[in-house]
């Protein structure tokens, strides 16, 4: 080709979309769109922890289309971390012109530069990190699990979460759980032991506790924590505040099951400095921006030889189906916020006798509900 017709060839090319920055991110054939919307989901029972409680939670769901394929995202914000269904909304729109310009075969580059533009909105950034991850499965025909190549006979067992509740209904929702083998009970409160005793007096079954964050003295927090030892509890998570690091250490010094980090722990860039302090972390997609980081924040606590778990927002089955492809991974999970809404979009990953059953379909493997 001589150099006047490479001038005409190069003038009639598709122009590369530049992200603010000089991040140039060229743009493929075809027309893409993009959707977001809130979408209420009603829990069935109330939900109440330390921070709050609720008789639903909004969380917001994307869909990105490019090439006659769809992927589905969501993401569920919690006040916890300062943000809301609205605000992410808001960052997902103001990644719009991106989004629609980019190759999504460049997913990693794409996340890159959406984390460069928006300060902060994790849940706003997973519900783009799934749809783009959802579309780029299915544009490839494998299930996720394939894509970072996981086996799906290897998912763990998921805990049942029972919220904090008067003694009576504890039991109640004990007993509700009798197909799962393992619970989890929100803790942190003055009535602690009235709801361990409450679920003991329904099930022998091994019990794991999340304090989110509810005692702030070290001393209470150990006398606790050998009393829930002896209740067959097997490990705790975030006893402390976030920010009670060294107290947390003085803690883990004293008692005899595992420490695990969930609000201490949101980023990558938190664990190593979580070593000291705690046994393992809990990783969540919707605090660390999705499945990229979330897969990053899993390989670096394993390099670390703490343990590993996945856990989840109350969410539907897009989010916790997310997860649940990464949760060969893992040590533990307490992957059910989609078991505990009553009206659930759509049908992903199942779970047999406790164990989490991945969908087979590419991408997330997700039907529409009914």
């Amino acid at each position: 080709m001589n150099r006047r017709k490479f001038l005409q060839t190069a003038s009639v090319a598709p122009v590369a979309a530049t992200a603010a920055g000089g991040v140039a991110l060229a743009a493929p054939a075809g027309n893409a769109t993009l959707t977001s919307k809130i979408v209420r989901l009603n829990l069935q029972h109330t939900w109440t922890t330390t921070m709050s409680s609720s008789q639903y939670r909004d969380t917001l769901h994307t869909t990105y289309t490019r090439g006659g394929i769809t992927g589905h995202g969501e993401g569920a914000p919690i006040v916890r971390y300062h943000e809301d269904a609205a605000s992410a909304q808001k960052a997902v729109e103001s990644v719009r012109d991106l989004l629609l310009t980019a190759d999504p075969m460049q997913f990693a580059k794409i996340m890159a530069e959406v984390f460069r533009r928006v300060p902060g909105e994790w849940a706003g950034k997973a519900a783009i990190d799934i749809a783009l991850m959802d579309w780029v499965g299915k544009k490839l025909g494998i299930p996720l699990y394939s894509y970072f190549g996981l086996d799906p006979k290897d998912t763990p067992v998921t805990t049942f979460s029972i919220g904090i509740d008067t003694p009576e209904i504890t039991k109640q929702k004990t007993l509700e759980a009798a197909d799962y083998p393992v619970l989890k009970v929100k803790v942190g409160l003055a009535t602690d032991e009235p709801t361990i005793e409450a679920v003991r007096s329904a099930t022998k079954k091994p019990l794991r506790v999340d304090a989110n964050e509810g005692w702030k003295d070290k001393e209470e927090a150990v006398r606790k924590i050998n009393w829930l030892e002896k209740m067959g509890v097997e490990f705790i998570e975030q006893p402390m505040p976030a920010e009670m690091l060294e107290e947390t250490r003085w803690v883990r010094g004293r008692v005899h099951i595992p420490i695990i980090a969930d609000e201490a722990c949101q980023h990558a860039s938190d664990i190593p400095k979580l070593r000291e302090c705690f046994d393992g972390v809990n990783v969540k997609l919707d605090k660390s921006g999705g499945m990229l980081e979330a897969y990053r924040m899993l390989q670096i606590a394993k390099a670390l030889g703490m343990k590993t778990m996945l856990g989840c927002m109350i969410s539907s089955s897009v989010t916790v189906t997310a997860a649940a492809h990464l949760s060969p991974l893992v040590d533990f999970s307490d992957l059910d916020g989609n078991l505990l809404i009553s009206n659930d979009p759509f049908h992903g990953v199942r779970v047999e006798k406790g164990k989490l059953i991945l969908p087979r379909g590419p991408g997330l493997g997700l039907t529409p509900a009914k």
